[in-house]
């Protein structure tokens, strides 16, 4: 294996580029990008959206082309830049009826003055004084609009505090969950046998109706059987409990350690912010690119309204195609870029020993390495997701489609589109997880996508049962987490709130308060995730290729250190909290 061939298991001073084909063709892609969006700006798309144009294609502010069949085009509009005014007015009118100040936006004379929109505003106004509800909920909100704010910047800050302190509380929350698990499995099966019992002693003594008994005797077939496979699972469950405990064991030890990692690397929790940002901005370029393909088609005349529209014919449609598929492939590749970084900087950070040896900003390192070396590799696993999730949103879209239609023939295909659609949907997981593994193998040696993916997905079935306990037991106390944060965030709401006793609509605060608290916990805390599966991943490394002799020390914390147990071959944990 590439792994065996390596000496050192740590960050590699020396790194190679992985994947060249892949940024190639990624490179060119991208290219592609910009040359549909360069062949929207050079063929009016982007003029018409930003200047404006009439009913009869002319873009305002410039000279324009005659349209066949069209009189009224080809006119010479250098002089009218303006939108929906006769040919005299060179710039927005100053005094419309009623009186206004217009103020130009994208070429279109917005008015200032709130009477311009006197009917909607009558009418909004109306509606809104109809409906008592409606009223007392706006009310409520503007009321509280600084208590929204402060409330939203306190789950910002409690879930800043999460990532750290929840190393300290996960042990608590492990076993509050086996608990209950246990009593809710015993008590569950203990209620099932006492119902079996007391409807078969209520049977023997029954003087109903023939059928009435033939109901009851029913009845405790099926509570015998349900007792029955209610105790085998409570048994199974037991078990494997008992076995996965110190696996569980390990879970809550990589949780301590990735509450360090976030206190050396506090930049970490940030990463959230930076991804959001980039993804905004290609949005806003993508969404933009699309309009202005919208208004690049052929120019046709509309015999029966007399307008000219913009049909997107032959090799534009291509394009259109083109620019829907970078949606995706870039968006995942900008998600793939937060998972490489986050990465390197968590591999960086296990395989130091000496901790104040550390790079001043291991983040921005990784980052660096990244842009340096692996872009290739990042293409190359963005694009496979890509693959599986185009196929899945075009079923979706076709299944949506059927939605509406009766019959007995849509409802079947419908039930298949359906089944595909999850096919799918588990398999864009399944690929998304092991490409969040490969990229942390790619951090550590260096190797292209395949390798990673293969030597991760080895590493991964070889510990199988160590991350159904770190993805079941993992992401069950991180959505108490999340839980935590909202609670936390809505008590203090539900406290701050009741100053403002005379709106007595608190619903709709609360609900806006409790959203962005559940999204905020969540883009932090899945970080902390993916945090505590790369240090699980350069754990499970580290525990096959290294046995703590001379020479072959454990780079792994002291919240980590484990021994071969001789009984079953497996690594058990010496510390514990």
């Amino acid at each position: 294996m590439p792994w065996q061939s390596k000496r050192d298991w740590k960050p590699l001073e020396e790194r190679s580029c992985t994947d060249i084909p892949w940024l190639i063709v990624y490179t060119l892609f991208c290219i592609g990008m910009a040359c549909i969006c360069g062949f929207a700006i050079a063929t009016g798309g982007a003029s018409r959206i930003i200047s404006g144009y009439d009913s009869y294609g002319n873009i305002c502010g410039q000279k324009n082309a005659k349209i066949d069949g069209v009189p009224l085009s080809g006119q010479d509009m250098t002089k009218n830049k303006y939108t929906n005014h006769p040919d005299r007015f060179t710039k927005c009118p100053k005094l419309p009826v009623p009186p206004s100040k217009a103020v130009p936006l994208l070429r279109r004379c917005i008015p200032v003055d709130i009477s311009c929109y006197a009917e909607f505003a009558q009418a909004f106004i109306t509606f809104v004084n109809d409906n008592t509800v409606l009223r007392r909920v706006i009310a409520g909100v503007m009321a509280s609009k600084e208590i929204i704010m402060g409330l939203c910047m306190l789950a910002l800050v409690l879930s800043l505090i999460m990532m750290v302190v929840i190393r300290y509380i996960s042990k608590v929350l492990v076993w509050i969950l086996t608990i209950l698990v246990i009593i809710g499995s015993i008590g569950g099966t203990g209620v099932l046998w006492w119902l079996y019992a007391d409807h078969r002693k209520a049977v023997k003594t029954n003087t109903t109706t023939v059928f009435g008994r033939e109901v009851a005797e029913d009845n405790v077939k099926a509570l015998l059987i349900y007792a029955i496979v209610a105790t085998v699972f409570t048994v199974v469950l037991l078990l494997v409990m008992f076995f996965m405990r110190k696996r569980v064991a390990l879970t809550i030890s990589l949780f301590h350690v990735a509450g360090k990692v976030f206190i050396h690397l506090p930049l970490l929790a940030l990463q959230p912010f930076w991804t959001f940002l980039c993804l905004m901005l290609f949005w806003v370029y993508w969404i933009a690119v699309l309009l202005f393909l919208g208004t690049s088609g052929t120019a046709v005349k509309n015999n029966s309204t007399g307008v000219v529209e913009y049909h997107m014919q032959g090799p534009l449609q291509y394009m259109v195609w083109y620019h829907a598929v970078g949606l995706i492939w870039i968006s995942e590749f900008i998600l793939a870029f937060q998972q490489m970084t986050i990465a390197g900087a968590v591999v960086t950070y296990y395989f130091t020993r000496n901790k104040s040896q550390l790079p001043a900003t291991p983040l921005l390192s990784s980052m660096i390495r990244t842009v340096r070396y692996h872009l290739g590799t990042l293409a190359k696993g963005s694009f496979i997701i890509t693959l599986v999730k185009i196929p899945r949103l075009i079923l979706t879209y076709i299944h949506s489609q059927l939605k509406g239609k009766v019959s007995q023939d849509n409802a079947c295909a419908r039930c298949m589109l359906k089944a595909c659609v999850c096919c799918l949907w588990c398999l864009e997981k399944c690929l998304a997880y092991l490409n969040q593994n490969a990229y942390t193998a790619t951090a550590i040696n260096s190797t292209s996508f395949c390798t990673s993916a293969r030597d991760a997905f080895i590493i991964l079935v070889e510990n199988a049962l160590r991350v159904a306990a770190i993805n079941t037991v993992g992401d069950f106390v991180l959505f108490l987490g999340k839980i935590l944060v909202v609670s936390c965030t809505a008590f203090a709401g539900v406290l701050a709130l009741n100053y403002q006793r005379e709106y007595t609509v608190w619903v709709l605060p609360l609900l806006i308060v409790c959203l962005f608290a559940f999204l905020v916990a969540h883009c932090f805390l899945s970080v902390f995730e993916n945090v505590v599966d790369v240090l699980f991943l350069c754990f499970a490394v580290d525990t096959k290729y290294n046995d703590g002799s001379s020479g072959r020390e454990y780079y792994m914390d002291k919240a980590l250190m484990v021994r071969r147990s001789d009984l079953n071959g497996l690594f058990l944990l010496d510390f514990f909290f």
